[in-house]
């Protein structure tokens, strides 16, 4: 009897001990998906985030994807878009940030090719094809593809890629006079009229067969392979769910801006709502896109939530009203540019933090005057935040914004729904320095939080 005891305290001492060390018995771990746009490396001021600054963020991330390579156009070879940044020998941004698993035995780094950022710039670069989709219908271009990727990945120490394919972009529709007939207007948005790809069943089979080939090159070296759901791309398009997510190790899905200023110029909206909004596409926000892949048979632990760390502005004009309600008509898309990211449209976290009520604008007045701010206790769409125009129509305002408070929401949104974890879109964005509240990286700490807890 007293044997039979001490058996039973000895299976109940080692499931304990298993629980402590693992963190709870039978938990899923979920992942936080780190992105890295080397662009902010390059910057003047505020904005720029060098390797120092981004270390102390990376004992909270599983992954790092850094971004990003491209595609050259004539040879369809993977290629860095900025050799002297990414590849000058010994002190080049692919080895400096692959030499930091040194510090962090456990972090997985990827490169990750395209992300919207392998942009031709030229008076001829809008006439010409989508480089992408060309590859794609080559069968020697995707060959050499794969061969040119495998040897960055393996050349600079790197653990795998990320696939962020540029496929065509779902096109809202023209606006028309009053909000409710720009909601109608939307209404077919993912499966309307508008022709996104005339060939997307054929570009479909072969982005499937370029996964399987990249798979099968990086299978001996145990690479990673996952890929990335650009915004405004319609998956049901492009990918076969059931077909492409053999070959993954996760799916980062870029579930914002659905509303931006530079797609939605005269009406702003929350650009990354958390379950749909009434009125609404049904299509744009989180939770839809995440049922999407989870109804084509993609592993829950597989989808990784992507999250935006930056927020979207408008200029409100005296046209727009007074109250700030989404949806706001009548915008136009001036807002000011902000002086950290340098990007027009888009604040990053500190940026828009400042403008909220703070005690360095608690008394000022027209262009400075704190925005109002207005959260979701529903926790549903998100935040924003607005400055009516004034009676001369100027200093108006209005931004959609994650902060750490969303960003949480979203990550006990995975835990709830047994998702593979958050995919942060970007590190650069997040207030890397301290300045909102002197806690550096407070989005990312508040995804790791309630990820773990």
């Amino acid at each position: 009897m007293n044997c039979s005891r001490m058996i039973k305290s000895l299976v109940l001492l080692t499931l304990c001990l298993v629980g402590v060390c693992s963190g709870k018995v039978g938990q899923q771990k979920r992942h936080l998906v780190c992105f890295y746009d080397s662009s902010s490396f390059i910057k003047e001021g505020l904005g720029k985030l060098v390797i120092d600054e981004l270390e102390p963020a990376l004992q909270f991330c599983d992954y790092l994807i850094y971004g990003y390579a491209g595609l050259e156009r004539s040879s369809h070879k993977a290629v860095s878009l900025n050799e002297q940044l990414d590849l000058d020998l010994g002190k080049g941004l692919y080895r400096t940030v692959t030499r930091l698993k040194r510090l962090y035995p456990s972090l997985r780094i990827l490169l990750s090719v395209g992300g919207d950022k392998d942009i031709e710039k030229s008076e001829d670069a809008k006439d010409l094809p989508n480089k992408y989709l060309e590859l794609l219908e080559n069968p020697t271009g995707r060959t050499r593809f794969v061969n040119t990727v495998y040897t960055l990945v393996k050349t600079y120490g790197f653990d795998g890629i990320d696939i962020a394919w540029q496929f065509p972009k779902n096109k809202p529709k023209k606006f028309h006079s009053g909000v409710g007939s720009v909601w109608k207007g939307f209404k077919k948005v993912f499966t309307g009229d508008f022709i996104v790809d005339e060939h997307a069943v054929d570009h479909k089979e072969q982005f499937t067969s370029l996964l399987r080939d990249v798979k099968n090159a990086f299978r001996p070296d145990n690479l990673l392979l996952s890929t990335t759901v650009l915004p405004n791309v319609n998956a049901s398009l492009f990918f076969d769910v059931p077909a492409v997510i053999n070959y993954l190790d996760f799916v980062n899905i870029a579930a914002f801006d659905f509303y931006t200023p530079q797609r939605n110029p005269e009406l702003a909206d929350y650009a990354a709502p958390l379950y749909e909004l009434s009125e609404r596409n049904p299509e744009f926000n989180v939770d839809a896109q995440v049922k999407y892949w989870l109804r084509n048979s993609c592993p829950a632990s597989k989808i990784n939530v992507g999250v935006a760390s930056y927020g979207r502005p408008w200029k409100m004009t005296d046209d727009s009203g007074e109250t700030g309600v989404p949806p706001v008509s009548k915008v136009v898309d001036e807002a000011p540019v902000g002086g950290n990211t340098q990007l027009h449209g888009i604040y990053s976290w500190p940026e828009t933090c400042a403008l909220l009520p703070n005690q360095n604008n608690a008394y000022a007045k027209g262009a400075n005057a704190p925005l109002t701010r207005v959260r979701d206790p529903a926790k549903r769409s998100g935040n924003y935040a607005y400055r009516a125009a004034d009676k001369k129509g100027d200093n108006g305002i209005w931004i959609s914004f994650e902060d750490p408070n969303t960003a949480a929401d979203k990550a006990i949104y995975v835990k709830n729904n047994n998702l593979g974890g958050v995919a942060l879109f970007d590190l650069a964005y997040d207030d890397f320095r301290g300045v909102c509240t002197g806690d550096i990286y407070p989005i990312l700490r508040a995804i790791k939080y309630r990820l773990i807890n």
